[in-house]
């Protein structure tokens, strides 16, 4: 059976699966219900002065039939006295000993920093997590991303921070930066245990188009807020990858941004992170979740034969290159199977519009044919299939040839002029502007888009 419990900065917990700081650890409540229904640890909703909140706060970009895909909201820190979050502390620690609690604080002076680092610690939390991240309303008050954004700003308050504190300490990172790397390095400067990343991205989700503001709306008003959610993953992982490839980084990873399944924490986990924050699906479907997330992440496990979370952080990483490692004798080409195959012509019009003009459609059938001497293996065909497995991507080279773009560099074998010969889409057939004339609008016409689809190959 595999162990999915950790050991994280000297932090442990059950398992790697922990409620980000945000509405769902709002209180001993909540955690209390979170850690029964299986959740790992919780990282307290941010401590620090309360304060009032807007009414409403929360917006979404749906897609298609996806609520939710991205989730906005300008809700700020906890707006409970810190005496009663302190105090709820204490009771879920004695009810969940073994439990990871965590308290998210922001404060602004140096006092305020070992005040409320130590009043975390006589309450049991077992890490504190230092909220530098906040994209909309504490930043504008000095906090939050403004500090995340300013590494020798955010070095000198763990510097502070260090100066008291007895469990370990988490840096909380914002993704509003060019180069995330440069907080990170700061963090360890400063002496933090660990990195959590990411926090919410500055956003505008939409804008009403009868009142003329953004959502969400307050008294018919808006503002920017923090954006997350599984549209956010894909720049999650990359960041948490930038971290913990980073030779001067170095500190423990906690993954957050986009993770629903257990298949997007096992993602973080081979990227570099060895704890996972969830919020927004905690948000959309409630506690029960972590069943599902702790399922299949004991499957994969055994799947793959790991023993521990700690086997598996970071197998992903030396498979992630830079564009210029990448061999450029690697060819691959698409495959249609006609068993398959609905007959949608999806692939055509993307392929057709959008990508290389390798595909075409022949009278009398509604299966599409790729035209393998033009496919560049763009994958964007098997992308927008609707059929799983209908378009494969097949391997055409040997296997035996390996060149880099590095290898070219360094062997003088680059183009370099406008019109050089040893560019790629010098020899890629590209069929003559005219004849684009009336193809789309005669696609449209019932029965009569094929005389003019028939593509031909020239030299």
């Amino acid at each position: 059976m595999p162990d999915l419990s950790i050991n994280f900065a000297g932090i442990k917990s059950p398992n790697p699966f922990w409620l980000a700081s945000a509405p769902p650890t709002n209180s001993g409540y909540q955690v209390m219900k979170a850690f029964d229904a299986g959740w790992g640890g919780a990282v307290w909703k941010t401590l620090g002065v309360p304060v009032v909140n807007v009414s409403s706060r929360y917006g979404s970009v749906d897609y298609r039939d996806k609520r939710m895909m991205g989730f906005n909201n300008i809700e700020l820190i906890s707006d409970r006295p810190l005496a009663d979050n302190l105090r709820e502390i204490e009771e879920v620690k004695k009810r969940f000993p073994h439990h990871a609690v965590i308290a998210s604080l922001m404060v602004q002076s140096r006092q305020e920093w070992h005040d409320i680092v130590r009043d975390a610690e006589n309450a049991g939390s077992d890490g504190i997590e230092l909220n530098f991240g906040c994209p909309h309303g504490m930043c504008e008050r000095g906090m939050g991303s403004a500090v995340g954004q300013e590494p020798e700003v955010l070095q000198t308050i763990v510097e502070w921070v260090m100066e008291v504190a007895r469990i370990p300490v988490i840096v909380k990172l914002t993704p509003n930066i060019s180069d995330i790397t440069e907080p990170a390095m700061a963090a360890r400067r400063g002496g933090a245990n660990a990195i959590s990343l990411i926090n919410t991205i500055q956003s505008i989700v939409g804008v009403d188009l009868d009142l003329f503001a953004p959502y969400p709306i307050v008294d018919g008003k808006g503002s920017n807020g923090g954006y997350c959610g599984p549209a956010v993953k894909p720049i999650a992982l990359n960041m948490v990858k930038n971290c913990a490839q980073h030779p001067d980084v170095r500190l423990p990873i906690s993954g957050i941004g986009g993770i629903e399944t257990w298949r997007d924490a096992v993602e973080h986990i081979l990227l570099g992170a060895s704890s996972v924050q969830v919020c927004t699906a905690a948000m959309h479907y409630g506690f029960g979740i972590i069943r599902e997330m702790t399922s299949g992440l004991e499957q994969y496990m055994r799947e793959k034969g790991f023993h521990t979370i700690d086997d598996m952080v970071g197998r992903a990483l030396p498979n992630v290159k830079h564009w210029e490692d990448l061999n450029l004798k690697y060819k691959v080409t698409a495959h249609i199977n006609p068993d398959k195959c609905i007959g949608c012509q999806l692939c055509y019009t993307a392929c057709e519009d959008g990508a290389h003009q390798a595909i075409k459609l022949n009278a009398g059938t509604r299966i599409p044919e790729i035209i393998d001497e033009n496919c560049v293996g763009c994958n964007l065909c098997s992308l927008v299939c609707p059929v799983e497995q209908c378009i494969t991507m097949e391997r055409r080279d040997d296997g035996t040839q390996h060149q880099t773009w590095k290898e070219r560099t360094a062997a003088d074998d680059i183009p370099v002029t406008f019109n050089d010969e040893r560019a790629g889409g010098l020899h890629h057939w590209v069929p003559e502007p005219a004849a684009a004339l009336g193809k789309e609008k005669h696609k449209t016409l019932p029965g009569k888009a094929r005389q003019y689809q028939e593509v031909v190959v020239t030299e």
